[in-house]
């Protein structure tokens, strides 16, 4: 099983100045405890259920453009990228130069977008939900044939691209792993067994559904379900323990899970923890799952 770290609040004691060198010791502390993955919400607004739209909120890539400087294997990504948010080819430079300056260590975590009230309010064009599905599905070929070093012209009904150059290319092979965040069953569960290398789903009781509803895509697109990471995030409520943490971990091994993701709360301080539930079910928990 891994183990990875959500931050999605910046609401730290001592106000601004101190956002940096907390967030900084944060990941360290998850890099040198041995966590797999390090996340940060795509977001330029605090979301509802975290907290007020006022509340700090650190663009996502400079923040993880700062954890790879300090850090040295885990990786890194958005949980996960709203698809209007950044033109295609932009976006896919910018995974790109993460992962060439962390060593090869960058996700593109990539959803259809929900958020229209920082949309509108920072001038981000926030179309109907299907288009966003249809601008998601071309975002997903355009990383796909620019991760290939196809430099050909791309023709969609939505972005026209002349020459999608990516250089220098990415260090992770074939490509930064791309997730798609979400439990839509028409369409974000085929886009994953299509094209994406893993699926973040909410840790509740759809979850075995969801996970049933991509292995049929997967039937269908001829891909192997054993192909996709398999995530989930998950909140350990109140003071959390180690030893809810081993068992939250044990119970998403048990669903299928193959990478536990937990969400740090505001005030919790959760990197510690699950280093130490990390070294815990390493004994109960297979390599891998």
């Amino acid at each position: 099983m891994r183990i990875g770290l959500q931050v999605p609040s910046f609401t730290f004691p001592g106000g601004p100045e101190q956002i940096g060198p907390t967030f900084g010791r944060i990941a360290r502390e998850a890099d040198q405890g041995g966590l797999d993955s390090l996340w940060v919400m795509d977001h330029f607004f605090q979301i509802r259920g975290v907290g007020p739209s006022e509340d700090p909120m650190l663009e996502g890539y400079s923040a993880l453009a700062y954890a790879a400087a300090l850090t040295e294997r885990i990786t890194l990504g958005t949980m996960v990228t709203g698809v209007t948010y950044r033109e295609p080819g932009i976006l896919v430079k910018t995974v790109t130069t993460l992962d060439v300056l962390s060593g090869g260590r960058a996700w593109l975590g990539i959803g259809a977008a929900w958020n229209e009230e920082e949309s509108r309010g920072l001038g981000v064009r926030f179309p109907p939900v299907a288009e966003r599905f249809e601008r998601l599905e071309e975002t997903l070929r355009i990383a796909h044939q620019m991760w290939k070093g196809d430099e050909s012209a791309f023709e969609g009904e939505h972005y026209r691209l002349e020459r999608p150059l990516n250089s220098p290319p990415a260090l992770r092979r074939p490509h930064p792993p791309i997730l798609i965040g979400g439990g839509g069953e028409k369409k974000t569960l085929r886009f994953v067994a299509k094209y994406a290398d893993a699926c973040n789903l909410f840790d509740g009781d759809e979850l075995p559904h969801k996970l049933d509803v991509l292995r049929e895509h997967c039937e269908r697109e001829g891909r192997d379900y054993a192909e996709i990471e398999k995530t989930s995030l998950s909140l350990l409520a109140g003071r959390p323990s180690v030893d809810a943490a081993v068992d939250a971990i044990g119970r998403l091994a048990e669903r299928g899970i193959d990478h536990a993701i937990f969400s740090q709360a505001t005030g919790q301080d959760l990197a510690g923890i699950l280093a130490e539930a990390r070294t815990q079910t390493e004994k109960i928990v297979p390599a891998g799952r």
